[in-house]
């Protein structure tokens, strides 16, 4: 099929936060039952929950139709999973870096941002959303399509990596990201975290936090961070985050979800067993009694 726009954005939606936590909490879903007749997808009689999504996501990786969660899937399944695993690695997605959310990024034995730009994205925010992502991590990355990805090439420093998703959804390399951890902000990476991890790095460093009263933590801990060397904090944040944000609680669940589920698994994060359980029995189910979900 050749999605129009509102079929399109009926296949985007289906991946979103709100259907899978619906999914997860209800066993059932009225906005995926709703959503998915909207696609113009024809459900085959034996096809079940997942099969459909499946299918949807099928659509979605098509060159021209891929919105950011085609180049999230490509890059959890080539990178994250891949290359690394759960176990030994962690994923931040929404992000803050200073004024701007970074898309994805992964924490192995250092910070590595990937900012997506897909077909359905404009390039101009990049020069924004790179200097800010260069106060918190150490490598950066664009992953783009094949119609942006000279003009990223063109338009971003030489220390800037340069991926491309090709139309068969591979990802090759076109230009290697330099490390660059010494030249972070710790003020801006300490505006990124929570109270307890900017604590723990702290801690980690060996800097003694004053006892104050909780109204003002935040702002000494601030100073604190203003007094310490940048690759020292970075190295730091990596070895807290892998801790405080590890998805090796999700490996079983995640193992068991069709690959084209996996990516916003890893982002909504159900760790909740009983509602991990309640999904994949709801998405086992015939796509015919899913469409009377209410």
């Amino acid at each position: 099929m050749s999605p129009n726009a509102s079929q399109l954005s009926a296949l985007s939606r289906l991946f979103s936060p709100g259907v899978f936590r619906e999914i997860s909490q209800k066993g059932q879903s009225a906005l995926f039952a709703r959503l998915f007749s909207q696609t113009g997808i024809v459900g085959r009689s034996n096809q079940t929950v997942a099969d459909a999504f499946d299918a949807a996501f099928a659509i979605l990786r098509r060159a021209g139709y891929r919105d950011e969660y085609v180049y999230r899937a490509a890059l959890t399944q080539n990178v994250l999973l891949g290359t690394h695993s759960l176990n030994s690695a962690s994923m931040l997605t929404e992000f803050r870096a200073g004024s701007c959310k970074a898309d994805l990024a992964i924490l192995n034995g250092t910070a590595t941002v990937y900012e997506i730009k897909s077909e359905r994205d404009s390039l101009t925010r990049l020069e924004n959303q790179i200097n800010n992502y260069k106060k918190v991590f150490a490598k950066i990355y664009v992953i783009a399509g094949e119609a942006h990805v000279n003009s990223v090439l063109s338009n971003t420093p030489l220390d800037i990596g340069v991926m491309c998703l090709n139309r068969r959804s591979h990802i090759s390399k076109i230009r290697e990201a330099v490390d660059r951890s010494e030249s972070v902000c710790p003020i801006t990476i300490f505006e990124s975290l929570r109270a307890d991890e900017a604590r723990s790095i702290l801690n980690d460093l060996g800097v003694i936090v004053p006892d104050v009263p909780n109204t003002i933590l935040r702002s000494t801990m601030r100073d604190c961070y203003a007094q310490l060397a940048p690759k020292d904090v970075h190295h730091a944040m990596v070895r807290t985050l892998k801790r405080t944000r590890s998805l090796a609680p999700l490996s079983e669940f995640i193992e068991r979800l069709p690959l084209s589920l996996r990516p916003i698994a890893l982002s909504v994060q159900i760790r909740n067993t009983v509602q991990q359980q309640r999904f994949i029995e709801a998405v086992s189910l015939p796509l015919i009694k899913a469409m009377d979900w209410k």
